[in-house]
């Protein structure tokens, strides 16, 4: 869920005039961005939560990892520990889908009603509603964004995700369909099974629940692998699951690293699906990892280097703002005042706080990293690598045709922006680029119900939505003899 953008200003007119102007207000806006990155160095605020999960979660019950290991989990903002949190690794994932398989094959989930799996779903929604304050302030703490972000957008979605799924859960059916001859055929959509899913650490709770909302909602059982960076809130949220009802060993938790706890889960023979969000490299090793041991499905949710195509006829203040916005959005840029409120990200109205991937290297008291907006840097490379870094190209185009064939020269296609006031231009360019996600005179609309994946080398499969569901359902179709029917 990570789009780095490139900027491409199409003059309709053959005229250069708004093109420049846009690229003069986002340079401006560039340099107010990198004067407020002076973060002050002043006391932090000592978090407003309690550390009470740090173990697996496997069978129902917080484990020691079978090793005894553990890792540290960081403060991004000092670089400190917050708290040890059990290793897993190849054993680990082995007692947890051993626990899913046993749950899958001989416990209640699958065969209890679709109407109580929604209604453990539905209060699963409430217990996080009622602890948004502790799960957004343990998401800021380890995770490095502010605060505000957390429990006032991701929060909410996370409970709105919640719902969603459990609306879907005693709406998926099968079909009866017609047949040359005398049959009766019906098309059964059964759960798949055991589901692996590999989490990021951008959205930890976010796109946990992207993950494990859809499979449970259809009757399956799931093992997770948090992220090393992040693992907090993934423990905190499976507890909740449990105390909503949940039954032993349909959600599993395993902390650890993807060289072992990953790797171990991506090539398990007893997994009968997998789920990734992360870069396209890894991506790639997940793929091998599941054609190389049972062939399992696979969904990727990976990187992009996404076009933001401004028009000459564009709103191009609004087009600005949302520039920065997409620049910097989760280190929470507010696009509107064009600059950047940096510091503890537990304070009021600050927008961004420290990287959490970059610990190692730059985390201390009050120091984030100043990003970039570069004009014309390496052009063709730029726009064609993603990066996690926060950088944007601009390219200024004259003709409509070259603009879509200068957005799809890249091996990604996550999203696209798009702005415009004529509906041929739009209806041309949202049909022209090879992109999952085509935002129009709007950018970074999420919701429920909205499908998210890429073409290309931005992933395979869709999350969120009723797309989502088919990744953990099986199509079986059974077919019987009629006598003598009375129609066909």
């Amino acid at each position: 869920m990570k789009e780095n953008w490139s900027s491409i200003v199409a003059p309709q007119n053959g005229t250069l005039s708004h093109a420049s102007k846009l690229k003069s207000k986002l340079g401006k806006s560039t340099q107010r961005g990198r004067l407020s990155t002076a973060a002050e160095v002043d006391e932090l605020i000592t978090p407003p939560v309690e550390v009470r999960y740090t173990k697996l979660l496997i069978n129902g019950g917080f484990v020691d990892a079978a090793s005894g290991k553990t890792f540290p989990a960081y403060d991004p903002r000092t670089g400190e520990v917050i708290a040890y949190v059990a290793e897993g690794d190849q054993e680990d994932i082995n007692r947890a889908v051993s626990a899913a398989r046993k749950a899958f094959d001989e416990g209640p989930w699958p065969k209890m009603t679709p109407y109580e799996r929604s209604r453990i779903l539905l209060r699963v929604a409430d217990l996080v509603e009622k602890h948004i304050d502790e799960l957004a302030a343990l998401e800021t703490w380890n995770n490095g964004k502010p605060y505000e972000q957390a429990a006032n957008i991701e929060l909410p979605m996370v409970v709105r995700m919640l719902h969603y799924y459990a609306g879907w859960a005693d709406k998926i059916h099968g079909l009866t369909v017609p047949a040359d001859g005398n049959y009766h055929v019906q098309i059964l959509h059964e759960p798949i099974g055991v589901a692996g899913q590999i989490i990021p650490w951008n959205f930890p709770l976010l796109l946990f629940t992207w993950k494990v909302g859809p499979a449970l909602a259809c009757g399956n059982t799931v093992v997770v692998k948090t992220s090393e960076q992040t693992p907090l809130t993934g423990l905190f949220a499976a507890q909740l699951f449990h105390e909503a009802g949940l039954p032993p060993g349909v959600l599993n938790v395993v902390s650890g690293f993807g060289p072992t706890a990953g790797s171990a889960l991506a090539s398990h023979m007893d997994v009968d699906k997998l789920a990734f969000t992360g870069s396209t490299n890894t991506g790639k090793i997940i793929y091998q990892l599941a054609s190389k041991s049972n062939l399992k499905p696979v969904t990727l949710e990976l990187g992009g280097k996404s076009p933001f195509i401004v028009c000459e006829d564009a709103d191009v203040n609004k087009a600005v703002e949302l520039a920065h916005f997409a620049l910097f959005f989760n280190q929470k840029a507010k696009a509107a005042a064009l600059r950047r409120v940096v510091g503890d990200p537990f304070k009021k109205g600050v927008e961004q706080g420290p990287q959490n991937n970059l610990r190692k290297s730059c985390a201390t008291s009050g120091q984030v990293l100043n990003a970039m907006l570069s004009w014309n840097v390496e052009e063709k490379e730029l726009a064609q690598k993603a990066s996690l870094s926060n950088q944007q190209s601009s390219q200024m185009l004259r003709d409509i045709g070259e603009v879509i064939r200068r957005a799809n020269a890249t091996r990604y296609g996550l999203a696209a922006g798009v702005f415009t006031k004529n509906l041929d231009t739009a209806n041309t360019l949202m049909r022209g680029l090879k992109a999952g996600t085509v935002w129009i005179n709007c950018f970074d609309v999420f919701d429920a119900a909205i499908p998210f994946g890429g073409y290309k080398m931005s992933g395979v499969g869709r999350e969120k939505g009723i797309y989502s569901l088919h990744n953990y359902l099986q199509v079986k179709a059974v077919v019987t003899p009629l006598k003598n029917p009375a129609w066909l």
